[in-house]
């Protein structure tokens, strides 16, 4: 079984180098040595996460648990550590409180001051060493010996890196083949990749179109007939939260179809609410009143909203047109808030959005 005091030295290392080659060859050399069956508590741990969730662990729970008294050498492990999450996560009821902070003082009591400090860390999601994101995907891809883009397309559709981890470490190529897109399934955002610059950037991608960063929520919208579901970046369930959404998803004439992009709850006259304003929809209530959806949400460039083939053509501009000249925030392609709302932007805007045609 390996150490937890492993993980805690990996997790050090990569916190103490701003090189991500080096960051990602740690990862790698750390997952390596680890056995199958704790190969996702470990990338779960190294991306500062628990399998388990928060949990309902707060800051004053670990400070009650937090023991001035460590043990001298490592003792605990990686798997211990894990199960005692597991029971601390599935008590529950009368007394729960007690039992959990008894529960936690055991877990550190094992735990020596290094590893009191990174399970502290941790439980309360603060554990910043670099590891998070795309370094993760690249450091199980080198640890597997497998492309970078083949473990992040496989971590896309599978939701999360954790099992495809297991996966590339245990099977190798043939193990990620398993991996397929799934409806109703969320998929995990894809990550943007740094670049020192734009030219950087230019030279890495040769082609590319920039665009203007829409300030909403990111969601993804899956649809199958009549039923539709929408999920956070984080993959949770907010398809309550967002009623417009589902309705104008069911308008769409596709029997299928799977949407990623940002949502913005809109005013009265058309203009973004602020970005909390947008962000309190998906808290417990649906305190933002209403998410108007744009006539032709689906399908922005369809003004009109033809059915007939071809869907875009020349009526289109047209209708843009009127929309503009009536004020209809419809126009207001590029979201922009400053006056004059509607201006020549709008029509760049719309013509790329008519050249990008329809899903």
């Amino acid at each position: 079984m390996t150490p937890l005091a492993d993980i805690v030295g990996s997790s050090l290392r990569i916190q103490e180098t701003s090189s991500r080659r080096t960051k990602i060859a740690e990862i790698a050399a750390c997952l390596s040595r680890l056995e199958p069956d704790e190969v996702e508590i470990g990338v779960a741990f190294l991306s500062g996460e628990t399998r388990q969730g928060r949990s309902g662990i707060g800051y004053a729970l670990l400070r009650k648990a937090h023991s001035p008294d460590t043990a001298h050498a490592p003792a605990l492990s990686l798997k211990e550590v894990d199960e005692s999450l597991g029971r601390l996560a599935a008590t529950s009821g009368s007394g729960s409180l007690a039992a959990r902070a008894e529960q936690l003082s055991a877990l550190f009591a094992k735990a020596t001051s290094p590893e009191q400090d990174f399970l502290f860390r941790l439980l309360l999601g603060e554990l910043r060493q670099g590891a998070l994101g795309g370094l993760m995907f690249d450091g199980v891809a080198l640890a597997a010996k497998l492309p970078p883009a083949d473990v992040r397309r496989a971590a896309m559709v599978a939701g999360g890196i954790a099992k495809v981890a297991r996966a590339a470490l245990t099977e190798g190529a043939s193990g990620l083949q398993r991996f397929a897109m799934v409806m109703f399934q969320p998929i995990a955002p894809m990550l943007a990749q740094p670049a020192d610059d734009i030219n950087a950037a230019i030279e890495q991608l040769g082609t590319a179109a920039f665009e203007w960063k829409l300030d909403g929520a990111r969601v993804q919208v899956h649809k199958a007939g009549d039923e539709v579901r929408i999920f956070t970046r984080n993959l949770n369930d907010v398809t309550a939260a967002a009623p417009e959404i589902v309705e104008a998803a069911r308008s769409a004439h596709a029997h299928e179809l799977i949407l990623d992009g940002e949502t913005i709850a809109l005013q009265p006259n058309g203009s973004p609410h602020p970005f909390q304003t947008t962000m309190r929809r998906f808290g417990r209530s649906l305190d933002v009143a209403t998410m108007p959806v744009p006539s032709g949400a689906a399908c922005y460039a369809n003004c009109d909203n033809s059915t007939t083939a071809p869907v875009l053509n020349v009526q289109d501009f047209a209708c843009f047109l009127n929309r503009f000249a009536g004020g209809d925030p419809y126009a207001n392609c590029d979201g922009s808030t400053t006056p004059p709302v509607l201006n020549v932007n709008d029509f760049v805007c719309f013509q790329a959005a008519f050249a990008a045609g329809c899903p």
